[in-house]
Formats: structure tokens, C-alpha cells, sequence
């Protein structure tokens, strides 16, 4: 079993953020794996898809600086170990729409994986990171990631909602990395 966690934040004033595009990834394989039985588990929405190996679809409920409180006992209780966790996640650092894939390290200043490191205490799970670039002149930067994409991102942002959906796949079905060498271009 795998289990790929995408971070956000709950409700609806933030789904369409730029914080919320591990969610919105977790929702496109969701959308190309015609899962619909989402339930409640650990603070969590959850959805299991049955290919060629169970993957267990994850949204954390306890907004982004506590993703740790929800990914960890899903982990426990599935039995899961941490190599087989894949997280989305946003990036200020990657230009809007860019892909990087890394196994293991620390948690490049997100809050999420901050949570989600002291949790668990441990760092060797898949990261795939979401680039939303960094805020224009003058922004603050909460303000910036708590905002929804431009209308020049949009088809940016759904070009890389697909290709992070086919990175996950490949994740599954042929290993990280093949998946690196594979998505981590430019």
C-alpha cells in the first residue's frame, strides 16, 4: 500500500489557493482514478483507489502547520512505512507550475513538512513539489500563498496538476527514481 497526501488547508475559502495544490493534485488523481467514496479517518479525508496496488488518497483536515497530527496515525494505522508516503506539496521557490521531486531532507521552510518531520521523526518520504513562485513586489507572503492563481496561471497550473499526477504513477508503478529522472527537468 502507498499513501499519497496532498497539503492544504480545509474549507472552502482556500480551495483554490496556491497552499491548496497538494490538495488539488490528490483531487486530479482522484478525478483520473474515478474514486469517489471519500471519508473521515484521523483528521483526514480519505479515499482508497484498488489498481495494481491499493493507494490510499489523503487530504489532511488539520490545516497546513498540523498536517503531521493527520499523516502520522494514518500511517500507524494502515501499517505504512514512510518510504511508501508520497506528499504534494507548494513551492515558493519553483517558478509557477514547475515540478521537483526529492526523497528524504528537510523541510525547505514549509510549514507542512515541518509538521509532518516532528511528528514523525522521520524524513525518508516522497516529496513533490508544486511550484507557485515567489509573491510580487510588496506582497506579503501568507497573503500570496493564501491567494488563488492568476488567470495567466491557470492553464500552467493545470498542466502541472496532470504532470504531478503522471509523476505519482510513475512514483507507484516504476520507482522514485525513475520518477526524478523523468519530471525533475530544467
Amino acid at each position: 500500500m502507498k499513501i499519497v497526501v496532498g497539503l492544504g488547508n480545509p474549507g472552502q475559502e482556500y480551495s483554490a489557493t496556491r497552499h491548496n495544490i497538494g490538495f488539488m493534485a490528490v483531487d486530479k488523481l482522484a478525478e483520473r482514478w474515478t474514486v469517489t467514496a471519500w471519508r473521515e479517518r484521523y483528521n483526514a479525508q480519505v479515499a482508497e483507489y484498488r489498481g495494481e496496488e491499493t493507494v490510499l488518497l489523503v487530504k489532511p483536515q488539520t490545516f497546513m502547520n498540523l498536517s503531521g497530527r493527520a499523516i502520522v496515525p494514518l500511517a500507524a494505522f494502515y501499517k505504512v512505512a514512510y518510504e511508501d508516503i508520497i506528499v504534494i506539496y507548494d513551492d515558493l521557490d519553483l517558478p509557477v507550475g514547475r515540478l521537483r521531486l526529492r526523497l528524504k531532507g528537510g523541510s525547505g521552510g514549509h510549514r507542512g513538512i515541518e509538521s509532518l518531520l516532528y511528528e514523525s521523526g522521520k524524513d525518508d518520504f516522497s516529496r513533490v513539489r508544486i511550484g507557485i513562485g515567489r509573491p510580487p513586489q510588496g506582497w506579503e507572503t501568507a497573503n500570496y500563498v493564501l491567494g488563488r492563481f492568476s488567470p495567466e496561471e491557470a492553464p500552467v497550473i493545470r498542466e502541472a496538476l496532470g504532470q504531478t499526477a503522471d509523476a505519482v504513477e510513475c512514483i507507484i508503478k516504476e520507482g522514485f527514481s525513475k520518477a526524478m529522472n523523468t519530471f525533475n527537468k530544467g
